[in-house]
C-alpha cells in the first residue's frame, strides 16, 4: 500500500486557509461552507464575504486534492463525506465542543499562533495578574525575536513612549495606501450567493462594498511585502494617531488575513526583523509590529482559553446598559460627534478600524455609558472582518472595558475628549468642545469621563494610576450638573 493510500484527510476551518495548517502539499484537503453558520448570528456583509471568498479560492486552487461540500451544517458534510478525516484544533470553544464529539475526526494540536498553549498555562499558573509585557519578553526570549544575545536589542524591550505620536498637522502620512485586491468571478458568485440568502431571510449588518483584504496567500504576501517596504518606518511613530481623511494610516491592515490563516504569524515577525537587521528599518517601528503579534496576538489567544468559559461574562463594574439600536445598527449618520461617527462610518463601510479608534472612540464610549461588555463582545465579533470569539474576548472584555478588573490591564482605557483631540484632528470640525463639560457643545467623551469616574469611584479608588482624576473628580464643582445632562442624553446618539 502507497504512503499516499495513508494520508488522512485534512478538515480546514475557514480560518486555517493556510499551507501551515498542512503536513505536506499532497494532502487531501476538506473544506466546508456551513450556512447554518450565518442564520446563527447577524454578521457584517463584508466579514460574510471575505470568509467564503477565502474558502472558495482556496478550494479552486486544491482543485482535485480538495473536497468543497456547501450543506446546512459541519454534521451534515461530514456525513456526506464518509470518510475519516482529522483537523487542527478549531479557535472557539464551540466549534472544538464540535469536532471532539464527531465520529471519525481525529483532533490535533492547534496551529497558526507562535507560542505553545502548555507553555503558556505553566507560566500564567499562580499569576494573578497576566500582564502582555511580562508574557512578551518570555516569547522574544524562547524564540530569539530581535534579541542581541540575553539582551533586547537596541538595549531596549518596548519602544512605546517613541510610538505616540500625535497625527501630522498636515493632515496625511507620507506613505501610499495598502493595495487593494482585484475582484474576479469567484467574488461575483460570492455577493450573488449572499443576494439571494438575504431574501431567504439571513440577515446581515453593515454596507456590501469591493473587497478590500486579501483572501488567498499570494494575495496576502503581496499585502505584507508592501507593508514592510513602504509602510512599516512610519508605523512606529504614528501608530496611535488617527486621521478623519485616513483610516489606514501605517498600519498594516494583516489582521484579516492573519486570522483567516492566509500567513504563518511566525513569518510575519521574521520578515519584519529582517527588515530591522539586513535593510536599516527603525527599530522602535518594527518592535511595536512585532509586538502586535508574537506579544498581543498570541497572548489574547492564550488567554482565550486560559481563563475559561466564565471570563466572557465578566462584568466586574456592574454595566448593565444595552447597546442602543444606532451603534448596533452601525447608523453613523445620526451621530454628530465627528470622532464616533468617523469610527461608526468605518466599521459599517469596512468592517475595520485600526487599534486606537476600536479602543478609544468605540470602546472607550461603551464604557463611559456602561454597556454590557458581553454584548459589545458580540457586537465586536460580528461587526469586524477579523473578529472571532478568541480575538475579542480578552480584548473587549479585558482591555476595552475593564470588566475584570484589572486581571489583564492595570487600568480602564478611559479619556476624555483632550485625548480624542491631542490624537487626531477629528475635534477642529466637530460641533462639540473637547474642554468642554457641561452645556450644549460640551464633548460627550469629555462629559462621559467624569460621569464615568464619579459612577466607578468606590471600585477604583484602590488604584494608584487613577489617584490624581479621583482628586480632581471631588473638587468639580459642576459634576452634579454634569451627571444629570448626561442621564438626560441616555442613550441617544451624541
Amino acid at each position: 500500500m502507497s504512503h499516499r493510500q495513508h494520508v488522512v484527510r485534512r478538515w480546514l476551518f475557514a480560518d486555517q486557509l493556510g499551507p501551515h495548517f498542512l503536513d505536506s502539499a499532497e494532502q487531501p484537503v476538506l473544506l466546508v461552507e456551513s450556512k447554518a453558520v450565518f442564520r446563527r448570528r447577524t454578521y457584517h456583509r463584508q466579514k460574510a464575504h471575505l470568509v467564503l471568498s477565502a474558502l472558495r479560492h482556496r478550494a479552486a486552487e486544491l482543485g482535485d486534492r480538495g473536497r468543497h461540500l456547501r450543506t446546512d451544517t459541519y454534521r451534515q458534510a461530514l456525513a456526506h463525506l464518509g470518510e475519516p478525516v482529522e483537523v487542527c484544533a478549531p479557535t472557539s470553544r464551540a466549534a472544538r465542543r464540535l469536532v471532539e464529539a464527531l465520529p471519525d475526526v481525529t483532533v490535533l494540536p492547534a496551529r497558526g499562533f507562535i507560542t505553545d498553549e502548555a507553555d503558556f498555562a505553566a507560566w500564567a499558573g499562580g499569576r494573578t495578574r497576566l500582564r502582555m509585557e511580562d508574557f512578551y519578553r518570555r516569547a522574544r526570549r524562547e524564540h530569539g525575536v530581535l534579541m542581541d544575545g540575553p539582551d533586547p536589542a537596541g538595549g531596549r524591550w518596548n519602544f512605546d513612549v517613541d510610538n505616540r505620536r500625535p497625527p501630522p498637522a498636515s493632515g496625511h502620512l507620507d506613505v501610499p495606501p495598502p493595495p487593494l485586491p482585484a475582484e474576479d468571478d469567484i467574488d461575483a458568485e460570492v455577493r450573488a450567493d449572499l443576494d439571494r440568502w438575504q431574501t431567504e431571510g439571513i440577515e446581515f449588518v453593515g454596507r456590501d462594498g469591493p473587497r478590500q483584504f486579501p483572501v488567498t496567500r499570494a494575495e496576502a504576501l503581496a499585502r505584507l511585502r508592501h507593508f514592510l517596504t513602504h509602510r512599516l518606518p512610519a508605523f512606529g511613530p504614528y501608530q496611535d494617531a488617527m486621521l478623519a481623511g485616513d483610516p489606514w494610516l501605517a498600519h498594516s491592515a494583516l489582521s484579516p488575513a492573519l486570522n483567516l490563516g492566509l500567513l504563518d504569524p511566525l513569518e510575519v515577525v521574521r520578515r519584519a526583523e529582517r527588515r530591522y537587521l539586513h535593510d536599516g528599518a527603525p527599530l522602535a517601528s518594527v518592535e511595536g509590529f512585532i509586538r502586535q503579534i508574537l506579544g498581543w496576538r498570541d497572548y489574547v489567544w492564550h488567554l482565550y482559553w486560559h481563563l475559561g468559559d466564565r471570563y466572557s461574562a465578566r462584568n466586574r463594574l456592574g454595566a448593565r446598559r444595552a447597546l442602543p439600536r444606532w451603534f448596533a445598527d452601525l447608523d453613523a449618520d445620526a451621530v454628530q460627534a465627528r470622532c464616533l461617527a468617523d469610527a461608526l462610518a468605518g466599521v459599517r463601510d469596512r468592517g475595520w478600524l485600526h487599534h486606537i479608534p476600536r479602543l478609544m472612540v468605540l470602546g472607550n464610549y461603551a464604557m463611559q455609558r456602561g454597556w454590557r461588555p458581553s454584548d459589545l463582545t458580540d457586537w465586536f465579533r460580528r461587526c469586524f472582518v477579523d473578529g472571532y470569539p478568541w480575538v475579542m474576548t480578552a480584548n473587549v472584555v479585558g482591555m476595552s472595558q475593564y470588566a475584570d478588573e484589572g486581571t489583564i490591564t492595570s487600568k480602564p482605557y478611559a479619556a476624555g475628549g483632550a485625548y480624542v483631540n491631542r490624537m487626531s484632528d477629528y475635534c477642529g470640525g466637530c460641533r462639540y468642545d473637547p474642554g468642554r463639560r457641561h452645556g450644549e457643545d460640551a464633548c460627550p467623551f469629555t462629559a462621559g469621563y467624569w460621569v464615568f469616574l464619579d459612577r466607578q469611584r468606590d471600585r477604583l479608588r484602590g488604584n494608584p494610576r487613577l489617584a490624581q482624576p479621583l482628586r480632581q473628580l471631588d473638587r468639580l464643582p459642576d459634576l452634579a450638573a454634569v451627571v444629570a445632562q448626561e442621564r438626560r442624553r441616555g442613550s441617544r446618539a451624541p
